[in-house]
Order: C-alpha cells, then structure tokens, then sequence
C-alpha cells in the first residue's frame, strides 16, 4: 500500500501520486527516484513530509551528520599536532581545522587554541574518500561570527531535523526566548547547539527549553510561544 503524507514509513517503502509543478517534483533527504513513473523510493525511516507546491522528504530523528561543503558547524577540538588541530563535528571522522585558517593568522602569529575548545566554522571542502577541511574565514577572508567560542558556555547535541526548524525564519522559539533570556548562541548544521548566558541557571533552562521544544511538532512549539509572547 502506497504511503501518504504524514505517515511513518521505512525504507522500501514506496510514495505514488506525487503532486508537481510543470511536471518537477523535488525530494529532500530521505527520498530516492524510482523506477515506476511519479513514484519516490524511501530510503530512511522518518515522517513524510510534503511542502506545497511540490517538495518532499522524510522527517526523522537522525543524529549522525554526513559534512557538506559550506555547512557551518560547532566543533570542539579533540587533538593538536603542529599547525593543525582535529575537530570533533559529530561525523564518522574528525574534520582536520589548519591553524593558518583564522582571520589575520601568520606562522609566526596564530590563535590559541587548545584540545576542548569549541570553535564555530565552515566546512571548506567534503569528500567521501578525504578527511573533511574546516576554516574560520568566508570567502573575503574575514571571521565574521566565525571563530573560537567562549569556554563559559556549553555545548548540546540536538537532532538535524530540529536544526533546520530553528533556523527557519519563521520559527518564534528563540525570540520568544530572547524577551525573557540575553543569551548568545551558536548553531550548527551539524546537531551541536553552543549557548552562552549571564549565568549557569539561565543556560540551563535555555538547554532544557530546546530539548522540550526537539520532541514537539512545528504546530504546537508555535502555539506554546504565542502564549507566551
């Protein structure tokens, strides 16, 4: 029996009398082609999920992250060895960060850094075959927000899923915690969440207010905060 949307489905199942625009119909993760026409092959467990006019993908809870060029992500450095440090993503592998990739950095002058320190950075380059490459500059060679965090604040691991719904411009969670709460935070396309407040209670009641709004539906995280705004 076909899948519909808003279905738990598993992998092999299969999705049929897709909706399209100018006959393009566009899958996100989780969703593969197939060989029958106007039909999509799962590939992961999850919800299916569809965004009108055309667009699906399946919704799940995955935290192993697969690194994509360009991604910014929060990593803590787990090794040093001359001028290049090993990051901890969150990927099967660590990702290899050169200390020469810093806003300003020389031989002769480079940042501090040491094994435990988390640093927000960009993916530089992503292979298969090939350890991934970070750097903390973008392509004018300017740190921005870019860089090494603040060791007074701490790190989280959210699933990818609630990543993307709390950078969506639409998403009020993290305004509506910004009028009760001054905070700093940091997100990675990665899962890594760094947050940073004027005190540890604050931190973690801004810890525990995402990891309650993680095992919410989009819906009811949007009524809860327009209670509260």
């Amino acid at each position: 029996m076909p899948a519909t949307v808003g279905d738990f489905v598993v992998p092999g199942d299969v999705i049929a009398d897709l909706n399209s625009l100018n006959g393009v119909t566009l899958t996100g993760p989780g969703l593969h082609s197939h060989e029958e026409h106007n039909c999509l092959l799962v590939t992961r467990a999850g919800t299916l999920c569809f965004k009108s006019p055309n667009i699906y993908w399946v919704e799940g809870l995955q935290k192993r992250y697969y690194p994509k060029k360009g991604d910014l992500v929060v990593g803590i450095v787990t090794k040093k060895a001359g001028n290049i440090m090993k990051v901890d993503i969150g990927s099967s592998e660590l990702a290899c960060l050169p200390l020469l990739a810093f806003e300003g950095a020389t031989k002769k002058q480079k940042p501090d850094l040491q094994v435990g320190d988390v640093v927000y950075a960009r993916l530089l380059s992503a292979h298969r075959e090939m350890e991934s490459e970070l750097v903390c500059v973008d392509s004018y060679y300017k740190a921005g927000k870019l860089g090494p965090l603040s060791s007074d604040g701490f790190v989280m691991t959210i699933n990818l899923n609630f990543v993307n719904r709390l950078l969506d411009f639409n998403c009020p969670l993290l305004h509506t915690l910004g009028k009760k709460y001054v905070f700093e935070v940091a997100i990675g396309m990665n899962g890594k969440v760094w947050i940073n407040s004027h005190n540890v209670n604050d931190t973690l009641n801004l810890m525990i207010a995402l990891l309650a709004a993680e095992q919410e539906s989009i819906d009811n995280v949007t009524k809860v905060c327009r209670q509260l705004m």
